[in-house]
């Protein structure tokens, strides 16, 4: 199997490092060679945090280069427009729909950009945009969008609901399991 690629972008503290080990948990128990890799910047103070997640027969870096990434899990919507080009032709940008503004909106420099979903898509971008952090509230906590975004992942893997409850159960401490399930399914469906 050809190495398979995915970008979780976001900003600091929206979970991205949980939603990679749980990914990763799910694709070692398949039989994986897999990669996981962190890179953030000021991930303490809001900025942005990429994770990259690698698998296949035979992994040999955690790097994903421009052009290469099937799947860009986006946190945010300004993080999904800024890593587009990470994106290979005939991959797939799963966003939230949530807006946090980065230091320079917040200070006034600078507007939040309008109507990226739509230029996005405009671009031939193939966007699959839910309101991840919508679905968090409705299973009982707004820190759940990574969860409900791996919901959303999972519409395009053919692992079974068992296998990412699995993961899930490996990943999340036991008192929050049962809310973590329910933004996961939240996400599925959506």
């Amino acid at each position: 199997m050809e190495t398979k690629n995915i970008m979780i972008v976001g900003v600091g503290g929206q979970g991205s490092l949980l939603a990679s080990k749980l990914l990763g948990r799910l694709l070692l128990t398949k039989g994986y060679d897999i990669k996981v890799s962190e890179v953030h910047g000021m991930s303490q103070r809001g900025g942005s945090v990429v994770t990259y997640v690698r698998y296949g027969d035979k992994v040999y870096s955690p790097v994903i280069d421009m052009g290469q990434a099937d799947f860009i899990v986006s946190f945010e919507l300004l993080e999904a427009a800024r890593w587009t080009e990470y994106l290979k032709p005939g991959g797939k940008i799963i966003t939230n729909t949530q807006q946090i503004n980065p230091m320079p909106v917040v200070i006034g420099a600078m507007e939040y950009p309008q109507s990226l979903a739509e230029k996005m898509t405009a671009a031939g971008i193939d966007l699959d945009a839910i309101d991840a952090l919508a679905l968090a509230e409705q299973a009982g906590s707004a820190k759940a969008v990574n969860i409900v975004l791996m919901g959303r992942l999972s519409k395009y893997f053919d692992f079974t609901q068992e296998e990412w409850m699995q993961a899930i159960a490996q990943s999340v401490p036991a008192k929050f399991l049962e809310l973590n399930q329910k933004a996961f399914a939240l996400g599925a469906n959506a």
